[in-house]
C-alpha cells in the first residue's frame, strides 16, 4: 500500500500524537513498509481509511506503535555507561545509602530503564548489581523498573528468553554461564536476576504516575525520535523523578545541551552522565 498525496502528513501527525515519534518527509518508506501489512489486514484500501479506523481504536493504536517503534538493543550497549555505573555510580550510592544508615533498616537503590525494548538494558543493570552485591537479596532493597510503550515488546522482555545471537551481542561469556540457563536451544535469564526487574507499559509522553523517584535513570536512544519541544518536556519531567544526587544516562550520540536546563553533565572515564543542577 502506498501513501497518496497528503496522507503522509495525516499519518505522521497521528504517529507523533500516540508515540512521540517525529517523522520527516523522507520517512515515507518507513510508514509504507511497516504499516502496509497491518492496514491491509484491517480491510482498508487507503492510509486515510486506516487513520480513521485507528483514531478511536485503542487496540489498533497499540499495533501501530508496535509496528513503527524501533527496538534495536543489545546487552551492555555502548559499554561506557555500564562502566561508569560499576566503578563510579554504584560505589557512590552504596556509600551514601549506608553512611549513617539506621541499624536494622535495609538500604535501597531504585533504577529506571525507560524505553527498555526487549529487556537487555535492565538485565545488564541487574547483572552488574548482582556481581557487585553478592548479598543483594538479603541486605539490599533493589528495584529496577523497566518500561516501554509497546505491549508486545514488554511481554517478550518479561519472559527473559534470548537467542544465541542476542546473547552474542555484548554479553560477556562469564555472564552467560553465571546468569543464564539454556532451555531447548534458547537462553533463559536466571530467576534471581529476573526478580530484580519489574516490567510495565508506559508512554513517555504521558505523566509518570506512581513511578516514584529514582537514584539512576537510563533513557537512551529514544528521544532521538522526538522533536525538540517533545524532547525538552520529556527530560524536564524526568528531572522531577530523579533524586537530588541521582544520575541520568542518555544515548552516546545524544546531549542535553540546549534541550533541558535542569541538568549538568559530568564525565567519568569515557562516559557522560547528568545530575540535577
Amino acid at each position: 500500500m502506498k501513501l497518496a498525496r497528503g496522507e503522509f502528513e495525516i499519518m505522521a501527525k497521528f504517529i507523533k500524537e500516540i508515540s512521540g515519534i517525529s517523522l520527516e518527509q523522507n520517512k515515507t518508506y518507513l510508514i509504507e513498509s511497516r504499516l502496509s501489512e497491518l492496514a491491509e489486514s484491517e480491510g482498508v484500501k487507503t492510509f486515510s481509511d486506516f487513520f480513521f479506523k485507528a483514531k478511536f481504536n485503542k487496540t489498533l493504536k497499540e499495533k501501530i506503535i508496535d509496528a513503527i517503534s524501533t527496538n534495536e538493543t543489545s546487552f551492555f550497549r555502548d559499554k561506557t555507561p555500564f562502566d561508569a555505573m560499576k566503578y563510579k555510580v554504584i560505589p557512590d550510592l552504596i556509600d551514601s545509602k549506608t553512611s549513617g544508615n539506621i541499624r536494622g533498616t535495609i538500604p535501597s537503590i531504585k533504577i529506571w530503564s525507560a524505553a527498555c525494548s526487549s529487556g537487555q538494558e535492565p538485565y545488564s543493570i541487574a547483572m552488574i548489581l548482582m556481581d557487585m552485591l553478592p548479598d543483594i537479596h538479603n541486605k539490599w532493597n533493589i528495584t529496577i523498573v523497566a518500561t516501554d510503550i509497546s505491549d508486545k515488546i514488554i511481554r517478550k522482555a518479561s519472559v527473559g528468553n534470548f537467542s544465541d545471537f542476542e546473547l552474542g551481542r555484548g554479553l560477556p561469556g562469564n555472564f552467560r554461564d553465571k546468569y543464564f540457563i539454556n532451555k531447548n536451544g534458547s537462553w533463559h535469564i536466571n530467576d534471581r536476576v529476573r526478580s530484580l526487574v519489574k516490567f510495565q507499559k508506559i508512554n513517555l509522553l504521558e505523566p509518570f504516575r506512581g513511578l516514584g523517584n529514582f537514584d539512576i535513570v537510563f533513557c537512551r536512544n529514544v528521544a532521538i525520535y522526538f522533536d525538540p519541544e517533545t524532547k525538552k518536556k520529556l527530560f524536564d519531567r524526568i528531572a522531577e523523578v530523579v533524586t537530588g544526587n541521582g544520575y541520568l544516562f542518555i544515548g552516546s550520540t545524544e546531549t542535553l545541551l540546549g534541550v533541558s536546563d535542569k541538568f549538568i553533565s559530568k564525565n567519568y572515564l569515557r562516559a557522560i552522565f547528568y545530575q540535577l543542577k
